[in-house]
C-alpha cells in the first residue's frame, strides 16, 4: 500500500516530533519515499541530520536554499508527491495552512501541491479549544485536508486533557485510508466478521475456540485502504480496531448474528471470517460452577448458522478452517451455503493456524474453481480474497 509511494512529511515545532521520527522511520521502512519539509520551529524539536538518517534523503529546511536537491522545492516537491502529512501540526501551522499564508517552505508546498493532504494536530489542550483554532480547523476539512486527531491525554505543560497528539500507527491507518479512498472498493459498504465466539458456561468459563481475530481484522484494514467503508463485527480479541473502520463488538453467535444481518441490509459485501462456535450450553449457570470430584455433562445446543439467515443481493464469503480433507469440506460447506466464495485454510499446516501473522489458504468459487496460494501475511491473504470479491461487486 505504501511501497513506492512519494510521502512529503511536514514537522512543525512541538515535543511531539519524537513521533514524526517514528513516522518517518515506519514510512521508509514501508518503501515509501519521504521527503521531510522541516520549520524553523520543528528544527528547535529535531535536527535535520537525524531526520536524514531515518529518511536516507535530503531534509527540506528553507525556500531559498540554494543548495538544495531541487529546484524552486516547494514546486517539485509538491508536483510528485502521492500525499502530504503535517505531524505535528501547531496552532500556528493551522493558521498558515487555514489562511493561505505562503511564509515557509511547508506551506507554500501545500499550496502548490494536488496531493490529498493528513494534518495530525498537538498543542495544549486551551489553544485546541480557542474558537480561531477551530474555525481554521473547520475551513480546512471544508477544503478537503482529512484531520486524525488530536486525543486525551498528557500534554507538555503536565496537565491531562485535549490535544494530544495520536499515536504513529492511527497516523498510518489514516494515510492508508486517504490514499485508498478513490480505490476499486470506493462506495461499497462491506461487512467482515472476526474472532471466535464465546457462549457462556457460567460468569466466568465459556465454549470458545482459538481463533485471534487477525484474519477478519487484516481483511476489514485491506478493504478500508481499496476505499470500503467497513463494518467490523468482531468477537472479543486482543487487537486493536483499524483506523476508519466500525467496530460492532459482540460476544456470542447469537449477539453476531444479530449485528451482521442487521449491517449486511444495505451492505455489498459479507467477508465471514469469524470462528463462530457450533455449539452452546443449553443453559448458563447463574453462579460460578464449584469444582468437585463429580462428573459433569454440558448439554449442548446448535447456535444460528449466520449465513444462511443473511439475506439478500450481496456478495458472500465464508471461510472454512479445516484439519483433513480441507478442499472436500469447503467445497460442501460452500454448496450448502450458497456462498460466492470460500476460503479454507488447513490449521494444521505450518504458519497457518490460529493466532499466526501469516496464513496459507485456497480459494474456491462456485463453479468449483480453486486457487492455492502460498504461505503469504495475512494482509496480503485479504487483498487476494478482495481481488476475486471486486468483479463479483462489478456483476
Amino acid at each position: 500500500m505504501l511501497e513506492g509511494k512519494r510521502i512529503i512529511v511536514g514537522i512543525t515545532g512541538s515535543i511531539a516530533v519524537h513521533k514524526a521520527a517514528d513516522l518517518v522511520s515506519k514510512l521508509t521502512q514501508a518503501g515509501a519515499e519521504v521527503d521531510v519539509i522541516l520549520t524553523e520551529a520543528g528544527a528547535q524539536f529535531i535536527t535535520p541530520v537525524a531526520l536524514r538518517a531515518l529518511s536516507g534523503r535530503p531534509v527540506y529546511t528553507d525556500v531559498f536554499d540554494t543548495r538544495a536537491e531541487l529546484a524552486i522545492s516547494h514546486v517539485e516537491l509538491a508536483r510528485r508527491a502521492d500525499a502530504v502529512v503535517i505531524v505535528p501540526v501547531s496552532a500556528t501551522t493551522l493558521a498558515r495552512l487555514a489562511h493561505g499564508f505562503a511564509d515557509n517552505l511547508l506551506s507554500l508546498t501545500v499550496l502548490a501541491t494536488q496531493a490529498p493532504v493528513l494534518l495530525a494536530p498537538a498543542m495544549d489542550g486551551h489553544m485546541w479549544e480557542n474558537a480561531a483554532t477551530q474555525a481554521n480547523l473547520a475551513l480546512l476539512k471544508e477544503r478537503g485536508m482529512m484531520v486524525v486527531g488530536p486525543v486525551e491525554g498528557h500534554l507538555a505543560s503536565g496537565r491531562v486533557g485535549l490535544g494530544r497528539m495520536v499515536e504513529v500507527e492511527t497516523i498510518l491507518g489514516a494515510l492508508r485510508q486517504m490514499l485508498g479512498r478513490n480505490g476499486d472498493l470506493a462506495g461499497r459498504k462491506l461487512v467482515v466478521s472476526a474472532g471466535g465466539t464465546q457462549e457462556p458456561i457460567d460468569p466466568v468459563r465459556y465454549v470458545g475456540n482459538y481463533s485471534s481475530g487477525k484474519m477478519g481484522y487484516a481483511i476489514a484494514e485491506a478493504a478500508r485502504d481499496r476505499g470500503a467503508v467497513v463494518t467490523l463485527v468482531s468477537a472479543p480479541v486482543a487487537l486493536a480496531v483499524p483506523y476508519g473502520v466500525e467496530l460492532v463488538a459482540v460476544k456470542t453467535a447469537e449477539e453476531m448474528r444479530d449485528a451482521v444481518v442487521a449491517r449486511c441490509a444495505d451492505a455489498d459485501a459479507l467477508i465471514m471470517a469469524a470462528a463462530v462456535a457450533d455449539y452452546r450450553p443449553v443453559a448458563a449457570a447463574e453462579q460460578k460452577i464449584k469444582r468437585s470430584p463429580a462428573e459433569r455433562t454440558l448439554e449442548l445446543a446448535p447456535t444460528p448458522d449466520i449465513l444462511a439467515e443473511v439475506k439478500g443481493d450481496l456478495v458472500r464469503v465464508g471461510f472454512a478452517a479445516e484439519s483433513q480433507e480441507l478442499e472436500k469440506n469447503a467445497a460442501d460447506k460452500l454448496a450448502r451455503k450458497g456462498l460466492d466464495l470460500i476460503v479454507a485454510n488447513d490449521i494444521t499446516a505450518p504458519g497457518s493456524g490460529f493466532g499466526t501473522d501469516t496464513n496459507q489458504v485456497t480459494i474456491i468459487d462456485k463453479s468449483g474453481a480453486s486457487e492455492t496460494l502460498p504461505l503469504l501475511s495475512k494482509y496480503e491473504v485479504a487483498q487476494r480474497i478482495l481481488d476475486r470479491v471486486v468483479p463479483l461487486l462489478k456483476k
